[in-house]
Protein backbone atom coordinates (compact mmCIF):
# COMPACT_ATOMS: atom_id res chain seq x y z
CA UNK A 1 0.00 0.00 0.00
CA UNK A 2 2.92 1.85 0.63
CA UNK A 3 4.61 1.74 -2.26
CA UNK A 4 1.71 2.72 -4.12
CA UNK A 5 0.97 5.54 -2.54
CA UNK A 6 4.61 6.89 -2.98
CA UNK A 7 4.35 5.80 -6.65
CA UNK A 8 1.19 7.83 -7.40
CA UNK A 9 2.87 10.36 -5.72
CA UNK A 10 5.95 10.40 -7.87
CA UNK A 11 3.66 10.18 -11.08
CA UNK A 12 1.70 12.98 -9.91
CA UNK A 13 4.72 15.05 -9.16
CA UNK A 14 5.41 16.53 -12.82
CA UNK A 15 1.80 17.38 -13.07
CA UNK A 16 1.55 18.96 -9.56
CA UNK A 17 4.92 21.06 -10.58
CA UNK A 18 4.01 22.12 -14.35
CA UNK A 19 2.73 25.65 -12.86
CA UNK A 20 1.35 28.09 -15.73
CA UNK A 21 3.81 29.53 -17.64
CA UNK A 22 5.08 32.99 -16.08
CA UNK A 23 4.14 36.33 -17.45
CA UNK A 24 7.55 37.80 -18.66
CA UNK A 25 7.23 41.54 -18.42
CA UNK A 26 7.70 43.10 -21.75
CA UNK A 27 11.41 43.61 -22.71
CA UNK A 28 12.23 47.51 -23.52
CA UNK A 29 12.35 49.21 -27.31
CA UNK A 30 15.84 50.64 -27.85
CA UNK A 31 15.06 54.52 -27.05
CA UNK A 32 16.02 54.97 -30.31
CA UNK A 33 13.75 53.43 -32.00
CA UNK A 34 10.89 55.33 -30.08
CA UNK A 35 12.43 58.76 -30.28
CA UNK A 36 13.40 58.86 -33.72
CA UNK A 37 11.99 61.15 -36.48
CA UNK A 38 14.24 60.88 -39.44
CA UNK A 39 15.30 57.47 -41.22
CA UNK A 40 17.15 56.46 -44.10
CA UNK A 41 15.82 53.44 -46.06
CA UNK A 42 18.46 50.82 -47.06
CA UNK A 43 17.69 48.68 -49.74
CA UNK A 44 19.02 45.57 -48.63
CA UNK A 45 18.90 43.39 -51.84
CA UNK A 46 17.03 40.84 -53.16
CA UNK A 47 17.92 37.17 -54.37
CA UNK A 48 14.58 36.60 -56.33
CA UNK A 49 16.92 37.59 -59.91
CA UNK A 50 19.27 35.25 -58.70
CA UNK A 51 17.32 31.95 -60.06
CA UNK A 52 16.15 30.92 -64.06
CA UNK A 53 12.21 31.27 -62.82
CA UNK A 54 11.93 34.40 -60.45
CA UNK A 55 8.38 33.68 -58.23
CA UNK A 56 7.59 36.85 -58.03
CA UNK A 57 6.34 39.84 -60.57
CA UNK A 58 8.74 42.45 -60.89
CA UNK A 59 12.52 43.67 -60.80
CA UNK A 60 14.30 42.14 -58.12
CA UNK A 61 14.05 46.08 -56.92
CA UNK A 62 10.07 45.43 -56.06
CA UNK A 63 10.77 44.68 -52.43
CA UNK A 64 12.75 47.77 -51.68
CA UNK A 65 9.94 49.94 -53.83
CA UNK A 66 7.29 48.54 -52.19
CA UNK A 67 8.69 49.08 -48.77
CA UNK A 68 9.82 52.43 -49.26
CA UNK A 69 6.19 53.44 -50.65
CA UNK A 70 4.57 52.07 -47.41
CA UNK A 71 7.42 53.80 -45.27
CA UNK A 72 5.82 56.87 -46.94
CA UNK A 73 2.33 56.19 -46.69
CA UNK A 74 2.47 55.47 -43.23
CA UNK A 75 4.15 58.76 -42.51
CA UNK A 76 5.31 58.01 -39.03
CA UNK A 77 9.12 58.42 -39.34
CA UNK A 78 10.39 61.18 -42.29
CA UNK A 79 12.66 59.62 -44.60
CA UNK A 80 15.90 61.22 -45.07
CA UNK A 81 18.27 61.26 -48.64
CA UNK A 82 21.34 60.56 -46.50
CA UNK A 83 22.42 58.27 -43.65
CA UNK A 84 23.89 61.06 -42.23
CA UNK A 85 20.88 63.03 -41.82
CA UNK A 86 18.98 59.93 -40.45
CA UNK A 87 17.87 58.53 -36.74
CA UNK A 88 17.69 55.30 -37.73
CA UNK A 89 18.95 52.91 -41.00
CA UNK A 90 16.03 50.73 -42.00
CA UNK A 91 17.02 48.17 -43.79
CA UNK A 92 14.68 46.12 -46.37
CA UNK A 93 15.63 42.47 -47.74
CA UNK A 94 13.81 39.60 -49.86
CA UNK A 95 15.80 36.50 -49.36
CA UNK A 96 14.28 33.53 -52.17
CA UNK A 97 15.61 30.21 -52.47
CA UNK A 98 14.14 27.25 -54.39
CA UNK A 99 12.58 24.60 -51.79
CA UNK A 100 12.15 20.97 -52.03
CA UNK A 101 10.91 20.39 -55.75
CA UNK A 102 7.81 19.46 -56.10
CA UNK A 103 5.49 17.45 -58.80
CA UNK A 104 7.88 17.57 -61.63
CA UNK A 105 9.03 21.22 -62.29
CA UNK A 106 6.84 22.83 -60.11
CA UNK A 107 9.09 24.74 -57.45
CA UNK A 108 8.83 25.75 -53.79
CA UNK A 109 10.02 28.95 -52.91
CA UNK A 110 10.58 29.65 -49.51
CA UNK A 111 10.70 33.69 -49.32
CA UNK A 112 10.97 36.13 -46.68
CA UNK A 113 11.22 39.80 -45.41
CA UNK A 114 14.05 41.04 -42.69
CA UNK A 115 13.83 44.53 -41.33
CA UNK A 116 17.00 45.70 -39.50
CA UNK A 117 17.21 49.07 -37.85
CA UNK A 118 20.15 50.00 -36.85
CA UNK A 119 21.33 53.20 -35.16
CA UNK A 120 23.92 55.18 -37.77
CA UNK A 121 26.09 57.09 -35.23
CA UNK A 122 26.46 53.88 -32.65
CA UNK A 123 27.09 51.60 -35.85
CA UNK A 124 24.53 49.12 -34.19
CA UNK A 125 21.69 46.67 -34.99
CA UNK A 126 19.01 47.63 -32.84
CA UNK A 127 15.98 45.37 -33.54
CA UNK A 128 15.14 42.77 -36.72
CA UNK A 129 11.86 41.76 -38.24
CA UNK A 130 11.12 38.62 -40.62
CA UNK A 131 8.07 37.51 -41.88
CA UNK A 132 7.24 34.58 -44.47
CA UNK A 133 5.57 34.62 -47.56
CA UNK A 134 3.73 32.00 -48.42
CA UNK A 135 4.44 29.54 -50.70
CA UNK A 136 2.08 28.97 -54.10
CA UNK A 137 2.03 27.69 -57.66
CA UNK A 138 0.34 30.60 -59.21
CA UNK A 139 1.78 33.44 -60.53
CA UNK A 140 -0.88 35.95 -59.53
CA UNK A 141 -1.14 34.38 -55.95
CA UNK A 142 2.56 34.49 -55.42
CA UNK A 143 2.62 37.96 -55.72
CA UNK A 144 -0.75 38.53 -53.70
CA UNK A 145 1.23 36.09 -50.66
CA UNK A 146 4.39 38.94 -51.59
CA UNK A 147 2.10 41.82 -50.72
CA UNK A 148 0.62 40.43 -47.73
CA UNK A 149 4.05 39.41 -46.17
CA UNK A 150 4.97 43.10 -47.25
CA UNK A 151 1.92 44.40 -45.20
CA UNK A 152 2.36 42.50 -42.28
CA UNK A 153 6.11 43.33 -42.10
CA UNK A 154 4.93 47.08 -41.85
CA UNK A 155 2.44 45.93 -38.90
CA UNK A 156 5.14 44.75 -37.11
CA UNK A 157 7.04 47.97 -37.52
CA UNK A 158 4.34 49.95 -36.55
CA UNK A 159 3.26 47.30 -33.81
CA UNK A 160 7.17 47.81 -32.61
CA UNK A 161 6.81 51.91 -32.41
CA UNK A 162 4.01 51.81 -30.24
CA UNK A 163 5.50 51.89 -26.80
CA UNK A 164 2.57 50.48 -24.95
CA UNK A 165 3.22 47.34 -27.32
CA UNK A 166 6.50 46.09 -26.54
CA UNK A 167 7.21 47.86 -23.15
CA UNK A 168 8.86 51.88 -22.99
CA UNK A 169 12.13 51.99 -23.01
CA UNK A 170 11.90 54.72 -20.46
CA UNK A 171 10.06 53.28 -17.81
CA UNK A 172 12.92 50.63 -17.49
Amino acid sequence: MMKTTVSCALMCLPILSAAPPKQLPPAPVPAQILAAKKVFVVNAGADAGAYPVAPFSGAPERAYNSFYAAMKTWGHYQIVGTPSEADLLIEIRLTVRPGVVQHGDSTYWDAQFRVVISDPKAHAMLWALTEQVENASLQGNRDKNFDQALARIMTDLERLTAPSTFGDASNQ
